[in-house]
Formats: C-alpha cells, structure tokens, sequence
C-alpha cells in the first residue's frame, strides 16, 4: 500500500513538473514570457518554478527550473542574439534556475515558522526600501528630464512601477489572508534568485566579453551589469509577487 502511494505520489509530482516546465517553455516562445523595459526585456519563465517549489517542495521547484535553465540553452542556440554565448554555459543557465526552486520553497517555509507578525515586518522593509529607490528614481529622471537627459517612457516606467508597488503592499497587507505574506516574499526571494544569480555568473566568468558584445566600455561592466540587474529585477521582482500570489493562494483555496 506504502508502495503504491509513493509511486501515486510521484507520478503526480512528475506530471505537475512535466505542466509547470511546459508553461515555461511557452512563456519563452511567446511575447507572453517578457515585459518590455525600455530597450531590455525583464522575464517572468520563472515563476512556474516558484510555484511548483510553494505547491510541491524543493525537488519539483528544482526540476522545474532545471526544465527553464535547458530551455535558456536551447534558445541562446536556435535563436542567438550578440550577448547569447553566455547562457551557453549551464552555470549561467542552468545553475541559477535550479536554485530558484530551492531559495523559493525554504525561505517559503521559514517564513512561514516566523509567523504572520514577522513575515510582515520582513515584507514591509521590503516594501518601503523598493519604495524608496523608485521615489529617488522618479525624482532623479524628473530632473533629467527637465535637463533634457532623461526620455519620457523612463519616467512613464518608474510611474508604473510606483504604482505596481503600492498594489503589492495593498493586497499583500490588506486582502490576502493566511499564508499570503510568506508567499509573497517566496516569490520575491526566488526572483532574486534568479536576477542575481545569472548576473553574479556572467560578472565572474564573461565580464568584459559581455559588455564588449552590448557595445560599451569594458571598464565600466559592473555598474552595466548591476543596472541591468536594478532596471531588470525590480519589475521582475513585482511582478512575480503579484502573479504567484494570486495563483498559489487560489490554488490553496480549492484544495481546502
């Protein structure tokens, strides 16, 4: 019987990885799978792996994303852009993505232990410090633009994020119940993941070959590297926050 629920067990948590690596492969082939930033493109692939991480523990999370690294792999190839080479290299591609699934379900899980009270207290630092760096932003682009400096969708951009900000700390704080906090922060924790991890490989291992390839100084690759990261990761961040959320919590609830 103990035999026969564990293979139920486990087929059922194959099929899940099978469904979540799927919808990210699609999300990669699709203008679905990206949010147009200025001149780059922010990607939401990862958020079918820190949703199966949330709903099914750190192996299917970790399979999920090993399913997003190999895609990212397969298309550096079959669709090569100047920068590709980089995500050749399964430490850049592959690496990053499986933790993904890791970072998402323990912080997930500790966050939970702390409790609502603490997790709140963790979700809004987070919230006034992401806050807080678009407000300096806003103003600084404010300024450039008066200067001439600064293009107008840069500040129509950081508008957007202000607002998709306060929306996250609305629902995170006010709508949602039970274990919407710790999910919240899961999936901002696995995108950084994400973010940081890709770009810490490609900063140790392709510095100056990568920002050679975008066209800029090569003694200036860690502020490049680090504002794409910044310009990159915030709407991620956001984004991921709200999307898994809204999934993960409803999900909960028909299963109750």
């Amino acid at each position: 019987m103990m035999s026969s629920n564990s293979k139920r067990f486990s087929v059922r948590k194959l099929a899940i990885v099978g469904v979540l690596g799927s919808i990210s492969a699609v999300l990669g082939l699709t203008p679905l799978g990206f949010i147009p930033v200025g001149p780059t493109r922010a990607t939401i692939m990862h958020i079918p792996v820190i949703m199966g991480a949330i709903l099914e523990g750190p192996i299917v999370g970790a399979l999920v994303g090993l399913i997003f690294g190999l895609f990212s792999i397969f298309q550096a190839i079959s669709n090569p852009t100047p920068v590709s080479f980089v995500f050749l290299n399964p430490l850049v591609s592959v690496l990053p993505r499986i933790l993904i699934g890791i970072t998402s379900y323990y912080s997930y899980i500790l966050f939970k232990k702390l409790g609502r009270k603490s997790s709140l207290v963790v979700l809004i630092i987070i919230w006034i410090a992401t806050l807080g760096f678009l407000i300096n932003t806003l103003v600084t682009q404010i300024n450039g633009y008066i200067a001439g400096e600064i293009m107008l969708w840069k500040l129509i951009l950081t508008g957007i994020l202000i607002l998709l900000t306060f929306i996250v700390g609305y629902f995170s704080y006010k709508r949602l119940k039970d274990h919407a906090v710790e999910v919240v922060i899961s999936a901002g924790i696995g995108t950084l993941t994400n973010t940081i991890g890709v770009l810490s490989m490609i900063y140790f291992i392709y510095t100056e070959s990568f920002v050679e390839k975008l066209g800029l100084n090569p003694d200036t690759a860690g502020k490049v590297i680090l504002g794409i990261g910044v310009t990159n990761g915030i709407p991620e961040v956001i984004v991921a926050m709200l999307i898994v959320t809204s999934v993960v919590m409803s999900l909960k609830k028909q299963t109750r």
